[in-house]
């Protein structure tokens, strides 16, 4: 278990970390170029995006998948 720990990148990190970083990096715009959902689009707002993103799986992948490339790239 603790292996699997190790290995996830997202660990320990909550999905307020991670939404936050992204709109540093990216800005509410691009952010809703980049994943086309109402949320980032609409009057957004970190908490209007959380209380989505807690109750729709298919878009808390998106998001997390976005932060892991944006750290990837970060890297080199």
């Amino acid at each position: 278990m603790v292996d699997q720990q190790a290995n996830d990148p997202l660990h320990g990190k909550t999905l307020e970390a991670i939404l936050t970083s992204l709109v540093d990096h990216y800005g509410w715009d691009e952010l809703g170029d980049r994943i086309a959902i109402r949320c980032f689009t609409s009057d957004p707002s970190i908490r209007s995006s959380l209380k989505f993103l807690r109750r729709t799986p298919w878009a808390r992948e998106k998001v997390e998948r976005l932060y892991l490339e944006m750290q990837w790239r970060s890297r080199w």
